[in-house]
Protein backbone atom coordinates (compact mmCIF):
# COMPACT_ATOMS: atom_id res chain seq x y z
CA UNK A 1 0.00 0.00 0.00
CA UNK A 2 2.78 2.67 1.06
CA UNK A 3 4.66 1.67 -2.90
CA UNK A 4 1.50 2.48 -4.20
CA UNK A 5 1.39 6.01 -2.90
CA UNK A 6 4.71 6.78 -3.24
CA UNK A 7 4.19 5.78 -7.23
CA UNK A 8 0.90 7.88 -6.92
CA UNK A 9 2.74 11.25 -5.65
CA UNK A 10 6.25 10.46 -8.14
CA UNK A 11 3.73 10.49 -11.33
CA UNK A 12 1.08 13.50 -10.12
CA UNK A 13 4.91 15.50 -10.00
CA UNK A 14 5.41 14.47 -13.12
CA UNK A 15 2.53 15.66 -14.72
CA UNK A 16 2.27 18.96 -12.87
CA UNK A 17 6.33 19.54 -13.78
CA UNK A 18 5.82 19.02 -17.64
CA UNK A 19 2.40 21.29 -17.90
CA UNK A 20 4.61 23.94 -15.56
CA UNK A 21 7.58 23.70 -18.32
CA UNK A 22 5.15 23.85 -21.13
CA UNK A 23 3.27 27.30 -19.79
CA UNK A 24 6.59 28.59 -19.44
CA UNK A 25 7.81 27.68 -23.26
CA UNK A 26 4.36 28.53 -24.42
CA UNK A 27 4.72 32.29 -22.68
CA UNK A 28 8.25 32.35 -24.04
CA UNK A 29 6.84 31.52 -27.63
CA UNK A 30 4.49 34.58 -27.29
CA UNK A 31 6.61 37.02 -25.81
CA UNK A 32 9.20 36.33 -28.66
CA UNK A 33 6.57 37.07 -30.77
CA UNK A 34 5.43 40.17 -29.73
CA UNK A 35 8.85 41.30 -29.54
CA UNK A 36 9.78 40.24 -33.42
CA UNK A 37 6.19 41.98 -34.30
CA UNK A 38 7.49 45.12 -32.66
CA UNK A 39 10.33 45.37 -34.75
CA UNK A 40 10.26 46.97 -38.40
CA UNK A 41 13.74 45.21 -40.14
CA UNK A 42 15.32 47.32 -43.29
CA UNK A 43 18.43 45.85 -44.18
CA UNK A 44 21.99 47.59 -44.82
CA UNK A 45 21.28 46.63 -48.54
CA UNK A 46 18.23 48.59 -48.47
CA UNK A 47 19.05 51.40 -46.42
CA UNK A 48 22.37 51.46 -49.59
CA UNK A 49 19.84 52.14 -51.90
CA UNK A 50 18.04 55.24 -50.66
CA UNK A 51 18.61 58.24 -48.42
CA UNK A 52 18.90 56.91 -44.85
CA UNK A 53 20.76 57.63 -42.18
CA UNK A 54 20.78 58.03 -38.45
CA UNK A 55 21.73 60.04 -35.31
CA UNK A 56 22.39 59.94 -31.77
CA UNK A 57 19.98 61.25 -29.72
CA UNK A 58 21.90 64.46 -27.48
CA UNK A 59 21.02 67.04 -25.13
CA UNK A 60 21.35 70.41 -26.76
CA UNK A 61 21.11 74.07 -26.23
CA UNK A 62 17.52 74.93 -27.46
CA UNK A 63 15.84 78.44 -26.48
CA UNK A 64 12.45 80.22 -27.12
CA UNK A 65 11.72 80.37 -31.14
CA UNK A 66 9.99 83.35 -32.26
CA UNK A 67 7.92 82.14 -35.74
CA UNK A 68 7.03 84.73 -37.80
CA UNK A 69 6.49 85.76 -41.46
CA UNK A 70 8.96 88.78 -42.76
CA UNK A 71 9.27 90.29 -46.51
CA UNK A 72 12.28 89.89 -48.60
CA UNK A 73 13.43 94.04 -49.79
CA UNK A 74 16.39 94.82 -51.83
CA UNK A 75 18.97 96.14 -50.01
CA UNK A 76 20.10 99.26 -50.23
CA UNK A 77 22.74 100.23 -52.59
CA UNK A 78 21.45 97.10 -54.35
CA UNK A 79 18.53 98.86 -56.44
CA UNK A 80 18.98 101.48 -58.32
CA UNK A 81 16.16 103.88 -59.84
CA UNK A 82 16.27 104.93 -63.38
CA UNK A 83 14.84 108.73 -64.25
CA UNK A 84 13.93 110.43 -67.30
CA UNK A 85 16.99 113.17 -68.11
CA UNK A 86 14.24 115.76 -69.79
CA UNK A 87 10.43 115.92 -70.35
CA UNK A 88 9.27 113.65 -73.23
CA UNK A 89 7.31 110.71 -74.34
CA UNK A 90 8.97 107.26 -73.11
CA UNK A 91 9.91 104.84 -75.93
CA UNK A 92 10.96 101.53 -74.33
CA UNK A 93 12.33 98.22 -76.17
CA UNK A 94 10.67 95.23 -75.60
CA UNK A 95 13.54 93.23 -76.13
CA UNK A 96 15.69 95.56 -73.17
CA UNK A 97 13.27 96.30 -71.07
CA UNK A 98 10.87 93.29 -69.99
CA UNK A 99 10.70 92.81 -66.30
CA UNK A 100 13.18 90.18 -65.33
CA UNK A 101 15.56 90.82 -68.58
CA UNK A 102 19.04 91.25 -67.42
CA UNK A 103 21.13 94.54 -68.49
CA UNK A 104 24.59 95.42 -68.10
CA UNK A 105 26.23 98.71 -66.95
CA UNK A 106 25.53 101.40 -69.40
CA UNK A 107 23.15 98.86 -71.60
CA UNK A 108 20.61 101.38 -73.68
CA UNK A 109 17.38 100.44 -71.72
CA UNK A 110 15.04 103.33 -73.11
CA UNK A 111 14.33 106.82 -74.58
CA UNK A 112 12.81 109.80 -74.24
CA UNK A 113 11.25 111.29 -77.67
CA UNK A 114 10.66 115.22 -77.78
CA UNK A 115 9.65 116.20 -80.94
CA UNK A 116 7.38 118.38 -81.71
CA UNK A 117 6.86 119.92 -77.94
CA UNK A 118 6.81 123.37 -78.08
CA UNK A 119 9.12 124.05 -75.15
CA UNK A 120 11.06 121.00 -74.87
CA UNK A 121 12.01 119.63 -78.18
CA UNK A 122 14.81 118.10 -77.33
CA UNK A 123 16.41 118.37 -80.81
CA UNK A 124 16.37 121.96 -80.96
CA UNK A 125 17.84 122.05 -77.15
CA UNK A 126 20.80 119.47 -78.67
CA UNK A 127 21.16 121.62 -81.80
CA UNK A 128 21.39 124.71 -79.77
CA UNK A 129 23.64 123.24 -77.31
CA UNK A 130 26.03 122.30 -80.48
CA UNK A 131 26.00 125.75 -81.93
CA UNK A 132 26.79 127.38 -78.52
CA UNK A 133 29.86 125.28 -78.15
CA UNK A 134 30.78 125.60 -81.54
CA UNK A 135 30.86 129.63 -80.81
CA UNK A 136 32.66 129.46 -77.52
CA UNK A 137 35.09 127.29 -79.02
CA UNK A 138 35.65 129.39 -81.48
CA UNK A 139 35.40 133.00 -79.72
CA UNK A 140 38.03 131.31 -77.25
CA UNK A 141 40.62 130.17 -80.13
CA UNK A 142 40.30 133.69 -81.47
CA UNK A 143 40.85 135.18 -78.23
CA UNK A 144 43.90 133.39 -77.16
CA UNK A 145 45.59 133.85 -80.44
CA UNK A 146 45.26 137.80 -79.67
CA UNK A 147 46.25 137.66 -75.81
CA UNK A 148 49.66 136.89 -77.35
CA UNK A 149 50.15 140.05 -79.32
CA UNK A 150 48.34 141.52 -76.02
CA UNK A 151 45.44 142.97 -77.41
CA UNK A 152 42.70 141.29 -75.20
CA UNK A 153 43.44 141.04 -71.56
CA UNK A 154 43.57 138.24 -69.37
CA UNK A 155 40.36 139.01 -67.84
CA UNK A 156 38.57 138.60 -71.56
CA UNK A 157 40.73 135.49 -72.16
CA UNK A 158 39.62 133.55 -68.90
CA UNK A 159 35.75 134.86 -69.42
CA UNK A 160 35.83 133.28 -73.05
CA UNK A 161 37.26 130.43 -71.41
CA UNK A 162 35.17 129.49 -68.83
CA UNK A 163 32.50 129.89 -70.92
CA UNK A 164 33.46 127.49 -73.30
CA UNK A 165 34.09 125.18 -70.65
CA UNK A 166 30.18 125.25 -69.91
CA UNK A 167 28.90 124.82 -73.36
CA UNK A 168 31.43 122.13 -74.15
CA UNK A 169 30.17 120.21 -70.91
CA UNK A 170 26.43 120.73 -71.75
CA UNK A 171 27.19 119.65 -75.18
CA UNK A 172 28.82 116.62 -73.98
CA UNK A 173 26.00 115.46 -72.07
CA UNK A 174 23.29 115.50 -74.19
CA UNK A 175 25.36 114.06 -76.76
CA UNK A 176 26.28 111.01 -74.92
CA UNK A 177 22.94 110.46 -74.59
CA UNK A 178 21.20 111.11 -78.13
CA UNK A 179 20.80 108.96 -80.50
CA UNK A 180 18.52 109.48 -83.57
CA UNK A 181 16.91 112.44 -82.63
CA UNK A 182 16.28 110.83 -78.64
CA UNK A 183 17.58 110.77 -75.66
CA UNK A 184 19.09 107.38 -74.64
CA UNK A 185 18.68 106.56 -70.97
CA UNK A 186 21.65 103.72 -69.83
CA UNK A 187 21.04 101.44 -67.31
CA UNK A 188 23.68 102.47 -64.38
CA UNK A 189 24.82 99.33 -62.99
CA UNK A 190 24.24 95.36 -64.04
CA UNK A 191 21.08 94.04 -62.76
CA UNK A 192 17.71 93.05 -63.70
CA UNK A 193 14.82 95.02 -64.70
CA UNK A 194 12.39 94.19 -61.36
CA UNK A 195 9.64 96.61 -62.28
CA UNK A 196 8.44 99.52 -64.73
CA UNK A 197 7.05 102.27 -63.22
CA UNK A 198 5.32 103.84 -66.37
CA UNK A 199 3.90 102.68 -69.76
CA UNK A 200 5.21 102.61 -73.32
CA UNK A 201 4.47 105.53 -74.89
CA UNK A 202 3.38 108.02 -71.80
CA UNK A 203 4.49 111.49 -71.30
CA UNK A 204 7.11 111.80 -68.70
CA UNK A 205 9.40 115.15 -67.08
CA UNK A 206 12.45 115.30 -66.05
CA UNK A 207 13.41 113.68 -63.18
CA UNK A 208 10.23 111.44 -62.81
CA UNK A 209 11.21 107.73 -62.03
CA UNK A 210 10.94 104.97 -65.39
CA UNK A 211 12.23 101.54 -63.92
CA UNK A 212 14.21 99.91 -61.40
CA UNK A 213 16.95 97.85 -61.71
CA UNK A 214 18.44 95.77 -59.27
CA UNK A 215 21.45 93.08 -58.92
CA UNK A 216 19.59 90.91 -56.46
CA UNK A 217 22.74 90.29 -54.80
CA UNK A 218 22.49 91.40 -51.24
CA UNK A 219 18.52 91.55 -49.95
CA UNK A 220 17.51 92.34 -46.73
CA UNK A 221 14.67 90.44 -44.48
CA UNK A 222 12.13 92.38 -42.87
CA UNK A 223 9.75 90.81 -40.10
CA UNK A 224 7.19 92.84 -38.01
CA UNK A 225 6.94 91.61 -34.23
CA UNK A 226 4.43 91.87 -31.63
CA UNK A 227 6.18 94.23 -29.22
CA UNK A 228 6.02 91.55 -26.48
CA UNK A 229 8.95 90.17 -27.95
CA UNK A 230 10.89 92.73 -27.16
CA UNK A 231 12.90 91.99 -24.57
CA UNK A 232 14.09 88.96 -26.23
CA UNK A 233 15.17 91.27 -29.21
CA UNK A 234 18.84 91.70 -27.55
CA UNK A 235 19.13 87.65 -27.86
CA UNK A 236 18.68 86.72 -31.50
CA UNK A 237 21.20 84.98 -32.40
CA UNK A 238 20.24 83.69 -35.62
CA UNK A 239 17.17 82.41 -37.48
CA UNK A 240 15.82 79.79 -40.71
CA UNK A 241 14.03 80.92 -43.52
CA UNK A 242 11.79 78.65 -44.97
CA UNK A 243 10.93 80.01 -48.84
CA UNK A 244 7.09 79.45 -48.95
CA UNK A 245 6.94 78.15 -52.55
CA UNK A 246 9.53 75.88 -52.53
CA UNK A 247 9.36 74.40 -48.85
CA UNK A 248 13.30 74.77 -48.91
CA UNK A 249 14.59 76.03 -45.41
CA UNK A 250 17.86 77.83 -45.53
CA UNK A 251 19.96 79.23 -42.10
CA UNK A 252 20.94 82.42 -41.46
CA UNK A 253 25.01 80.92 -42.06
CA UNK A 254 23.98 79.43 -45.45
CA UNK A 255 22.70 82.64 -46.39
CA UNK A 256 26.11 84.84 -44.84
CA UNK A 257 23.45 86.08 -43.04
CA UNK A 258 23.21 88.87 -40.10
CA UNK A 259 20.86 91.01 -37.75
CA UNK A 260 20.92 94.36 -39.12
CA UNK A 261 18.45 96.38 -36.61
CA UNK A 262 15.42 95.87 -34.76
CA UNK A 263 12.95 98.84 -34.17
CA UNK A 264 13.24 100.30 -30.82
CA UNK A 265 9.69 102.01 -30.34
CA UNK A 266 6.71 101.67 -31.79
CA UNK A 267 3.43 104.06 -32.56
CA UNK A 268 -0.63 103.87 -32.59
CA UNK A 269 -0.22 103.66 -36.31
CA UNK A 270 2.39 101.03 -36.66
CA UNK A 271 2.27 98.90 -33.15
CA UNK A 272 4.55 96.66 -34.65
CA UNK A 273 8.61 96.30 -33.94
CA UNK A 274 10.35 95.79 -37.08
CA UNK A 275 13.43 93.57 -37.24
CA UNK A 276 15.72 93.61 -40.02
CA UNK A 277 18.39 91.12 -41.47
CA UNK A 278 20.92 91.06 -44.67
CA UNK A 279 21.47 88.05 -46.76
CA UNK A 280 23.50 87.42 -49.98
CA UNK A 281 21.26 86.07 -52.62
CA UNK A 282 22.83 82.95 -53.63
CA UNK A 283 19.81 80.58 -54.02
CA UNK A 284 17.61 82.37 -55.99
CA UNK A 285 15.33 84.42 -53.08
CA UNK A 286 13.01 86.47 -54.46
CA UNK A 287 12.74 90.13 -53.75
CA UNK A 288 8.57 91.33 -52.52
CA UNK A 289 8.13 87.66 -51.56
CA UNK A 290 7.10 86.37 -48.05
CA UNK A 291 8.77 83.97 -46.20
CA UNK A 292 8.35 82.05 -43.32
CA UNK A 293 11.15 82.70 -40.13
CA UNK A 294 11.98 81.18 -36.94
CA UNK A 295 14.15 83.90 -35.15
CA UNK A 296 16.40 82.29 -32.79
CA UNK A 297 17.60 83.33 -29.44
CA UNK A 298 20.35 82.93 -26.82
CA UNK A 299 19.28 80.46 -23.64
CA UNK A 300 20.63 78.70 -21.10
CA UNK A 301 17.52 75.99 -21.41
CA UNK A 302 18.61 72.25 -22.64
CA UNK A 303 16.41 69.77 -24.68
CA UNK A 304 16.24 66.76 -27.18
CA UNK A 305 16.26 67.96 -31.15
CA UNK A 306 15.44 65.97 -33.63
CA UNK A 307 15.14 66.84 -37.40
CA UNK A 308 11.76 67.88 -38.74
CA UNK A 309 12.02 64.71 -40.92
CA UNK A 310 12.55 62.17 -38.82
CA UNK A 311 9.15 62.89 -37.14
CA UNK A 312 6.64 60.97 -38.65
CA UNK A 313 2.52 62.00 -38.30
CA UNK A 314 0.07 59.24 -38.24
CA UNK A 315 -3.93 59.83 -37.30
CA UNK A 316 -3.07 62.94 -35.08
CA UNK A 317 0.06 61.28 -33.37
CA UNK A 318 3.79 61.63 -34.30
CA UNK A 319 6.46 59.07 -33.74
CA UNK A 320 10.26 58.44 -35.08
CA UNK A 321 11.99 55.61 -35.89
CA UNK A 322 14.75 54.22 -33.00
CA UNK A 323 17.47 51.98 -33.68
CA UNK A 324 17.39 48.49 -32.08
CA UNK A 325 20.30 47.13 -33.88
CA UNK A 326 22.04 48.47 -37.15
CA UNK A 327 19.13 46.68 -39.53
CA UNK A 328 16.11 46.58 -37.16
CA UNK A 329 14.11 49.73 -35.75
CA UNK A 330 11.46 50.87 -33.59
CA UNK A 331 8.41 53.02 -34.01
CA UNK A 332 8.53 54.68 -31.12
CA UNK A 333 5.71 57.47 -30.13
CA UNK A 334 6.93 61.39 -28.76
CA UNK A 335 5.52 64.53 -28.00
CA UNK A 336 6.69 67.58 -29.73
CA UNK A 337 7.92 70.76 -28.92
CA UNK A 338 8.75 73.85 -30.82
CA UNK A 339 10.50 73.72 -33.99
CA UNK A 340 13.10 76.26 -35.60
CA UNK A 341 12.20 75.42 -39.04
CA UNK A 342 15.05 72.60 -39.05
CA UNK A 343 15.10 70.68 -35.85
CA UNK A 344 12.26 70.39 -33.35
CA UNK A 345 12.23 69.54 -29.72
CA UNK A 346 11.42 65.99 -28.24
CA UNK A 347 9.57 66.54 -24.42
CA UNK A 348 8.69 62.90 -24.31
CA UNK A 349 9.50 59.43 -26.03
CA UNK A 350 13.23 59.39 -26.48
CA UNK A 351 16.49 59.51 -24.21
CA UNK A 352 20.02 60.70 -24.70
CA UNK A 353 22.19 58.28 -26.00
CA UNK A 354 19.39 56.29 -28.31
CA UNK A 355 19.95 56.38 -32.13
CA UNK A 356 17.20 57.27 -34.01
CA UNK A 357 16.67 57.36 -38.10
CA UNK A 358 17.41 61.24 -39.29
CA UNK A 359 16.79 60.67 -42.69
CA UNK A 360 14.35 58.27 -44.46
CA UNK A 361 12.14 57.77 -41.62
CA UNK A 362 9.04 58.10 -44.37
CA UNK A 363 10.48 55.01 -46.50
CA UNK A 364 10.46 52.83 -43.39
CA UNK A 365 6.81 54.09 -43.06
CA UNK A 366 5.51 53.67 -46.32
CA UNK A 367 7.33 50.27 -46.43
CA UNK A 368 5.99 48.86 -43.59
CA UNK A 369 1.94 50.46 -44.92
CA UNK A 370 2.48 48.64 -48.25
CA UNK A 371 3.64 45.49 -46.77
CA UNK A 372 6.56 45.38 -48.38
CA UNK A 373 9.19 44.50 -45.55
CA UNK A 374 9.18 40.77 -43.73
CA UNK A 375 9.27 41.51 -40.13
CA UNK A 376 11.52 38.68 -39.38
CA UNK A 377 13.89 38.62 -42.98
CA UNK A 378 17.24 39.27 -42.57
CA UNK A 379 16.99 39.94 -38.60
CA UNK A 380 20.20 38.48 -37.26
CA UNK A 381 19.38 36.51 -33.59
Amino acid sequence: MKLYNLISMLIFTIIVTTACHNHKNSEHAQHDEKSHADEIVFTKMQQQKTEFETETVIVEPFGAIIRTSAQILPSQGDEKIVTAKANGVVVFSAEHTAVGKAVNAEQNLFSIESSGLADNDFNIKYHQAENEYERTKKEYERKKELAKDKIVSEVDLLKAQTEYANAENVYNSLRKNFSGGRQVIKSPISGFITKTLVRNGEYVEGGQPVLIVSQNRNLLIKADLSPKYFSALNGIISANIRVMNTNKIYSLDELNGKILSFGKSVDVANPLIPVVFQVSNDVGLLSGSIVEMYIKTVTNQQAITVPNQAIIEEMGSYFVFVELTPESFEKRTVTKGATDGLRTEIKEGLSAGEKIVSKGAILIKLAQSAGELDSHSGHAH
